[in-house]
């Protein structure tokens, strides 16, 4: 009984750090000045040098996704009705929440591990004595690019999973990608892309977040790094999944699913 009230507690008080913490970022981290040359380093960081694992998991997972479905829909006589499927189960969930956990997995840890090695080192003390915000300068900037760059990342995960697909596809018939693509088209509408789009910035933005979070407070020593660096991914893969129940609920509410 007293673990699950400490527990209780615990979470309530986390989940009322991240809540001070997001309302620092929207009253400070994004007025000005604002740190631009900081911001396109890390959307490169964040978002170039992410798109190789993005690419590889899209293509695998297009490809399994094309195996995995074919033999069902083989069973019913509507094996042609395939790319219709995959399109609409990789646009409207499976490309933007995979690629968001992937995203998750690589940039949250490697941010938090980043700032909690600051945060060890007093670095982040030393750009407060120097008049360095660095709230603004590390926090702000990585919190943007994340936000930025993990949409652009859906769309190509999307584009070469769709790939993959077409590959596993022409494993056992011989379909042209012209008539592929239009296949897969054919029963996508404005209620498919928009809300799976927009929903990307929020899981960007809970990545980048949680990922500060965890790095600007995390604790003394190695293994307070590497907790803060773990945790990191856990809660940003949690607030993910908690985003896109949020997003499910609103699109049908507004009558789009």
């Amino acid at each position: 009984m007293n673990s699950l009230v400490t527990k209780t507690r615990s979470f309530l008080n986390e989940t009322g750090s991240i809540s001070k913490f997001t309302a620092r970022f929207f009253s400070v981290g994004i007025r000005p000045r604002y740190e631009v040359k900081e911001l396109l380093t890390q959307s490169y960081v964040i978002g170039y040098r992410s798109l190789p694992l993005i690419a590889l998991t899209g293509f695998i997972m297009g490809l399994v996704l094309t195996m995995q479905l074919r033999p069902s829909l083989v069973v019913y006589g509507v094996e042609s009705k395939l790319p219709i499927m995959i399109g609409i189960a990789i646009v409207r969930e499976i490309g933007p929440v995979i690629t968001a956990l992937i995203f998750a997995g690589k940039i949250a840890s490697s941010i938090g591990a980043e700032l909690g090695s600051m945060k060890v080192t007093e670095q982040i003390d030393a750009m407060e004595v120097s008049g360095t915000n660095p709230f603004k300068y590390l926090v702000a900037t990585r919190v943007l690019a994340a936000t930025l760059m993990l949409p652009v990342l859906t769309v190509l995960g999307d584009a070469i999973c769709l790939f993959g697909a077409y590959i596993g596809v022409n494993m056992h018939t011989v379909t042209s990608y012209r008539l592929f693509i239009a296949q897969v088209f054919e029963d996508l509408s404005f209620g498919d892309f928009v809300p799976a789009f927009i929903k990307t910035f929020f899981f960007g933005f809970a990545v980048g977040l949680i990922g500060c979070y965890k790095g600007y407070y995390s604790s003394k020593g190695t293994r307070g790094v590497g907790n803060s660096a773990n945790t990191a991914v856990v809660l940003a893969s949690v607030m993910i999944f908690v985003i896109d129940l949020l997003a499910v609920q609103i699109t049908d509410l507004l009558g789009l699913n």
